[in-house]
């Protein structure tokens, strides 16, 4: 008869991760296959905000098209990833803790979603304005396109992962190491913090700072309304 995982052992456990780590590999290489044969349109997509790259090195276009590739099949590969994850963990979890997931990781994937479209939409096309402003008729802009896919890279990654700042605030209060009034109280040092971050993130200029910083300072905000509605939750139960 077939074990079900909670009965497995430490070593059986360890052989189930390693199957669905070799799934997500797997998924992530297919993937990134499958993009590479258009990997042309996408990087005509990307590099909008510029116009016309350049590279110094006979290797680096190549490069640059596998570096999109793994960086476009790893996030279409993503529902794959999580799958997996959840599949691994969800047999350890109570039933109120997998009600907390189930809204967890699908909003957690939107605001992901949310800081990239901003990233790309909104404050990359800015701050390259911004930068390329500064150019002269003896200072003449040649962005390589290693330097553009690592810099869209960065700037992508980071906007999506500090969107996720209203689901930290959730998760603070629904595992009681903060309160709303705690959020609340240091605000001040929560948006110096955010200055901070969002100046070691973006390029050095102070445009790009205050266009990152404006968006996490309200959604600062807006977890602070959804920890209230939590901690209220919390205490009617």
């Amino acid at each position: 008869m077939k074990k079900s995982p909670n009965e497995f052992s430490f070593i059986e456990h360890l052989d189930d991760l390693r199957g669905r780590l070799i799934k997500i590999i797997l998924a992530m290489i297919i993937a990134s296959c499958l993009v590479y044969g258009v990997i042309d349109y996408i990087l005509a997509f990307l590099i909008q905000p510029v116009g016309q790259l350049v590279f110094t090195s006979p290797a680096d276009a190549f490069l640059a098209r596998i570096t999109l590739a793994l960086f476009v099949g790893f996030f279409l590969s993503f529902p794959v990833i999580l799958y997996q994850i959840w599949s691994f963990v969800s047999e350890g979890l109570r039933p109120e803790e997998k009600k907390f997931v189930y809204f967890f990781a699908p909003c957690s994937f939107f605001l992901f979603l949310l800081g990239v479209g901003f990233a790309y939409f909104v404050t990359i096309p800015i701050a390259i304005r911004f930068l390329l402003s500064f150019s002269t008729d003896a200072i003449i802009p040649m962005i390589t396109i290693r330097n553009y896919i690592s810099f869209l890279g960065t700037m992508l990654l980071a906007f999506g992962v500090v969107f996720e700042l209203p689901l930290v605030l959730l998760f603070l209060t629904k595992i009681g190491v903060a309160t709303p009034a705690f959020f609340s109280e240091k605000r001040r040092y929560a948006i110096v913090c955010i200055l901070i971050v969002s100046a070691v993130i973006t390029p050095p200029d102070i445009i790009t700072q205050l266009i990152m910083a404006g968006p996490l300072i309200i959604l600062y905000e807006i977890g602070i309304i959804v920890s209230k509605m939590t901690y209220k939750g919390k205490r009617d139960e």
